[in-house]
């Protein structure tokens, strides 16, 4: 008995390859929805963007009838969930945060070699911040240096670099990651519907 053929409607493909992208942009939202909701737990929306941009790979495979684009949506995806988790820690600082200009005067980790660096801020006025600045790695500001930082005054977002925090970059990178996803869509779609119509349903990992 012969499997696809003619009978395969263009149509339904189209209408397959539009629901898998709009699948990819409903993805983004909630991952979005979730990171504002759980400012104080990175990881919550972190954990939900990886299950969903995985499970649009998923539906790739199914709509393409091969496995290879599932692996080419994984730099899009990146770039989504980055964007669309970073997104909202962002945005809080830039709209209700507090610009200071501060001086390091201590860092946590000097005499003990570690990598976890607890910075120590004073403000122009002399006022000693509460919150300390976290900062992991090698290249962490040194004690005397100055720099501009934002704070939340809630303390629900942690205090940043005032030059590193850039939710318009968060926004455009999730964005082009998501038209790459809709791009990849469509080219699932079409060759989804070509191998239909010739019949090839075979392994969805293996099948070129």
């Amino acid at each position: 008995m012969r499997v696809g053929g003619d009978g395969v409607s263009p149509w339904r493909s189209l209408r397959r390859a539009a629901w898998v992208a709009l699948c990819g942009w409903v993805a983004a939202l909630v991952t979005a929805c979730v990171s504002y909701l759980a400012l104080r737990w990175v990881a919550v929306p972190i954990v939900v963007g990886l299950a969903l941009c995985l499970t649009f790979g998923g539906l790739l495979i199914r709509l393409h009838r091969a496995g290879w684009i599932a692996l080419l949506s994984l730099a899009p995806g990146l770039m989504v969930l980055v964007g669309a988790v970073q997104y909202a820690p962002e945005l809080a600082p830039e709209v209700r945060g507090v610009r200071e200009s501060v001086v390091i005067v201590a860092d946590g980790a000097d005499g003990t070699g570690g990598k976890n660096h607890r910075l120590t801020l004073r403000t122009e006025d002399g006022r000693e911040l509460a919150e300390r600045m976290t900062y992991k790695g090698d290249r962490a500001p040194r004690p005397g240096q100055r720099l501009d930082v934002i704070r939340d005054p809630d303390g629900v977002v942690p205090l940043e670099r005032a030059d590193q925090v850039d939710a318009a970059g968060r926004l455009h990178g999730a964005f082009a990651g998501l038209v790459s996803w809709t791009l990849m869509a469509a080219l699932a779609g079409w060759r989804g519907h070509v191998r239909r119509r010739q019949g090839k349903e075979g392994s969805l990992l293996l099948s070129l």
